[in-house]
């Protein structure tokens, strides 16, 4: 019987082995490093980054017109509001961020082993998401992507659920730390002007580059935080 079932949604769960936690990790790290299973896995990053561009958006105030993501792992976030302001710098600010603190938060539930809750939150928040997606391509990617949450936290056990858990936080942690990489190559070898840290510096008059150390400072911060909490150090 899973835990909803047995009304344990804000319960907490027994944690997992030690083995299981770095195994977990392993299997996170292997999705991540080569490129070719890059390609497909950081889909699920820009669910994450345009999530974050989004749902920051809201928060500020100001109105999301909607969400795309393309089969080249890209994504585009538009919101209405001022093109200048405190808002404005939050919701550009919020892409690169949103990976490694969505894994932070999500490690910090599973330090506290609250597994189903996590499990559920995340459910809710790519049907929420979905609500707002604005392509074709988009709309399969989060169907797939709440799908497996749902299934996974509805039939399956809490030995297969701990396990699932544990892999997509360690990928979020593990996964928001490359893309600030890949932006400092692409802005390196060809810079258009358009990246999250040249819009922030047209809104801060702060230099992109001071933007990518922040980027990095989140993701490399969170992980060694995240990573801790979910190895119980």
């Amino acid at each position: 019987m899973t835990a909803l079932q047995d009304f344990e949604l804000f319960g907490t769960q027994s944690p997992p082995a030690s083995w299981l936690v770095v195994a977990t990790g392993v299997v996170a790290l292997v999705s991540v490093v080569p490129h070719g299973l890059w390609r497909l896995s950081r889909n699920a990053v820009t669910i994450a980054h345009e999530g974050g561009h989004g749902l920051v958006a809201l928060l500020t105030g100001r109105r999301l017109d909607g969400i795309r993501l393309h089969s080249d792992t890209s994504g585009l976030t538009v919101s209405r509001g001022k093109p200048y302001g405190l808002g404005m710098i939050l919701t550009a600010a919020a892409g690169y961020t949103a990976p490694p603190l969505l894994g932070l938060g999500g490690a910090a539930l599973l330090a506290a082993h609250h597994i189903t809750l996590l499990l559920w939150l995340a459910t809710a928040l790519l049907l929420a998401m979905l609500v707002m997606i604005r392509n074709a391509y988009g709309v399969l990617t989060v169907v797939i992507t709440g799908a497996a949450f749902l299934l996974v936290s509805w039939l399956t056990g809490p030995d297969v659920q701990s396990a699932f858990a544990y892999t997509a936080v360690w990928f979020l942690l593990l996964g928001g730390v490359r893309p600030a990489f890949e932006l400092q190559r692409k802005r390196r070898r060809h810079n258009d002007g358009d990246s999250d840290a040249d819009q922030l510096a047209r809104l801060t008059h702060v230099p992109p580059a001071l933007w990518l150390f922040l980027f990095h400072a989140v993701s490399v911060c969170s992980l060694i935080g995240g990573g801790r909490w979910l190895l119980g150090l």
